[in-house]
Formats: C-alpha cells, structure tokens, sequence
C-alpha cells in the first residue's frame, strides 16, 4: 500500500521506517523543513535503537521517502497516518492544533478518497472532531475520508521492536471497511511474514500479536488508560521507597516479590527519580482534564502526579544530607536522556535536577552517551565531559540520574581513585550497595536500606 506519515517525530519516524521496512511504500512529512534535509542528507534528527539501518535500508530499496511538500505526501498516500505532537498546554489539556492542521492539510490537497490514521495521542472523541473537520474543509467533491484510531505503544529506546513485534494493535473503526484495510496494513506483522532485519539473538520470542477492534472512542481511551495506569505503578514503587526507608526494608525486595504475582507483574514497578518523557507527565494531566471535564473525579492520577513531582524534592535531600552545602561543590551527573537508550530529555528528571542544583551554586559536570548535544541547547555553559571518568574527575559527589546499562560497567576502582569525595547518588539503584560500600564508596540509593 501506498502510505504517507505526516510528522517525523519519534513515533512517525519509527511508524515510517517500520512498514517500509513490512513491504509498504512511505513518504513521510514534517512541517520541520530543517528535519527533511537532515533526513535526506542521510541522516537522523533523534536516536533510536536499530532505526538508522532500516531508514538507510528502505531509503536504498525506495521504499521511504522524505518531502517538506505535505500536500504531495497526502496526494501519494492511500493511508495517511497523523503523527504530529499533541503537547499539554498550561490549563494539562493536549493542544490539538496541530491535529486541526493537519485535518486542514488532508481535505485541502486530497484528490481522492483516503483511510485517516490516527495515531498521536488524542483525548477521547478526537476523532469524531477529526471527522467533522475533514468534512467541512474538504474541497474536492467525491474525495471521501474514513477515520480510524490506531494508538501507539512505542517505549522510547525499544521502539523499533515495539512495532515490529507488538504484544497488541489497537484499531478502533466504525465500519468494517476501514477494519479490513488496518488488517492489510499490518498483515506482514500480523501473521509475522517479513524479512525481520534485525540479529536472531535481538529478535524477541513472543506470540503473534492480537489485533484488538474497538469503536474510535474506545481506542483513544486505550492509550490513555494505559500510559496512566503505567505512571500510577511507578509512583506507587516510589511511595513504597519512602516507607521502605523509614521502616528499614528494601523496596527492590518488596516490589520483586510483588511483581511475581501475574496480576500485578514487574514491569514499571521500580522506584528510583520517577518518570519523565513526553508521553507519561502530559498524558496523565490530559487525561486528569479529561476526566474534570466528564465529571469523573479521577483524583488518584493528581496523586500520581504529586508523588513523581516529589522524587526530585527527595533526591536532593539526601544529597544535602550527604554534602551538607552544595554551593560550590563539584557534582558529576551520569545520565541526561530521560531514560536509557535515547537521546530524550523531554521532562527528563535531570533538567530539573540541573536546574535547581545550579541554583544553590553547585557545579556540574556531566556525561551521557546521547543526550548531551539536547541538553547543551537548555544549559549551553554546563560542563560536558568526554565520558564517565571525566565527570567522576575531582567530583565530591557522582550522581546517577539514567539507567544506561555502561553505567553498571564502570571500572569503579578508577571513579574511587578519580574523585575528591568517594560519595555515589545512585538515583535509579543500578549498582549493588555491599559491593560499593565494599569498595570504600558511600553510597545512597532509593528505598534501600543503608
């Protein structure tokens, strides 16, 4: 099928390249012309996992194509998939304008009828909006559009096996035609007939996906349900962090044994700074503002909200309580990216983190192996290192502030020696707290006892 993506952000880029790389043809867009020549130039405007070989491949095959003429990419598409930001505003709600835009785009330049994807996360009843839209800015008499919700469950850092190898794919429709054609779309998925083009030792040993059909409604409600849900079990292993040091436990026992009971399961059960990225924080206020407006009192999620707001507040006492005054200390920070494998720091806890230790006059010198060039352009004067040892160099105190696996594999021996002050704030538990202190580190982590 002939398919055109509008948007190349994390999710359209990754959604492009992925059934490019399943058979179909693609030509993505993005109102961003800067981002279309980095990607015509061979070239990627995030970092992905495995994205940039499939981009290189299908772009090689002709198979994916990139244009800054949107009108051209909606004309080539039967299917057109909206990929575009939905970020909060001030009042939580998603800004949908982009949305409306694109709805604008599509009834203006289509030529014929066309299948309307949408797959950014939308509040409920979007598409219904997106259908009137698209009805009253059409143009072109006997150009018809079928609308459909099709919500992503991408992770950042895996992204490219989530598509390709999903446990689920949503689709909520409101006939069976716009059904069958979803089916068509992600039949080579489906039934797992592609050319897998990653490692046999990468390629994950799980059951063929069920398609789930739903009304449009339903669909949209999936995504944040589930995003929500996700935030609330990271907030509660953070709760339970709390009480675990103040009751002398370790949460990481706790929230272990917990997991292995197959209605609750481990995944997102883990304290440590609390989440970050763009999905999680601006879906649970979409979805807070959501529900106000239905009438529903959903003040469970506020308390979600109030618990991650408050990891960093307790983060920072206990590096004051280590370093007593952090005016003029050297700080080394490993990690920057919201989370390992990417190079996002959207929401990211180490902004946060930067700003308020810059603000008691602390200084920082930080490493990350992706997120550094990102982060540069928020905090141009801040030290940035070559790698790990250069920041633990004459540090007073090491921060650990992302998960990257390279962290855990540290020769610690040299960090001792390089530091001033051989003091460890591990803000995600990666490092094992006998053998650290076995080493002669002081060493603080999250609900784990000292």
């Amino acid at each position: 099928m002939k398919i055109a993506v509008i948007g190349c952000g994390y999710v359209g880029l990754v959604t492009g390249a992925c059934l490019a790389e399943i058979g179909h043809h693609v030509v993505c867009t993005d109102n961003d012309e800067a981002k279309i020549h980095t990607l015509n130039a061979g070239k990627l405007p995030i970092y992905e996992a495995e994205l940039d070989g499939i981009v290189a491949r299908t772009r090689a095959d002709g198979r994916l194509t990139f244009t800054a003429n949107a009108g051209e990419a909606v004309r080539t598409g039967e299917a057109v998939f909206i990929c575009v930001g939905t970020p909060p505003l001030e009042t939580g709600d998603a800004d949908l304008s982009a949305i409306d835009n694109v709805a604008r785009l599509i009834a203006t330049e289509a030529r014929s009828s066309k299948l309307v994807i949408e797959k950014s996360t939308v509040p409920v009843q979007t598409g219904q909006q997106l259908k009137r839209a698209l009805a009253v800015y059409g143009r072109h008499g006997g150009v018809e559009f079928q609308v459909v919700s099709n919500p992503e469950f991408l992770r950042e850092g895996t992204a490219v096996l989530d598509f390709l190898y999903p446990d689920r794919i949503v689709v909520g429709v409101d006939n069976g035609e716009a059904e069958k054609k979803l089916r068509e779309i992600y039949r080579p998925i489906l039934d797992r007939s592609f050319k897998c083009p990653l490692p046999d030792a990468m390629r994950p040993k799980v059951p063929l996906p069920t398609l789930i059909v739903t009304t449009i409604n339903s669909a949209e409600l999936i995504k944040h349900a589930s995003n929500s849900f996700l935030a609330l079990k990271i907030s509660y292993a953070n709760a339970l962090a709390d009480l675990c040091e103040r009751l002398n436990a370790n949460v990481e026992e706790v929230t272990r044994a917990m997991g292995m009971d197959p209605r609750i399961g481990p995944q997102f059960l883990k304290a440590g700074l609390g989440f970050g990225g763009f999905c999680l924080p601006k879906d649970v206020q979409a979805f807070i503002r959501l529900a106000e407006k239905a009438g529903v009192d959903f003040t469970l999620l506020k308390e979600v909200e109030r618990i991650n707001k408050r990891r960093i507040d307790h983060y920072l006492e206990i590096t004051r309580h280590a370093l007593w005054v952090l005016k003029d200390k050297q700080i080394g920070m490993l990690g920057l990216a919201f989370k390992a494998n990417t190079d996002d720091i959207r929401f990211a806890p180490a902004m946060d983190l930067i700003k308020r230790l810059l603000a008691e006059g602390a200084k920082i010198a930080a490493y990350d192996p992706e997120a550094m060039e990102r982060t540069r352009a928020l905090y141009p004067n801040l030290r940035y290192t070559k790698d790990e040892y250069a920041a633990a160099e004459g540090a007073e105190a090491l921060m650990i502030v992302t998960e990257w696996t390279q962290f855990k594999q540290l020769d610690w021996e040299r960090v001792y020696k390089a530091m001033a002050r051989p003091l460890i704030l591990d803000g995600r538990n990666l490092l094992d707290p006998a053998k650290m202190r076995g080493m002669g580190f002081e060493y603080h982590s999250v609900g784990r006892p000292e």
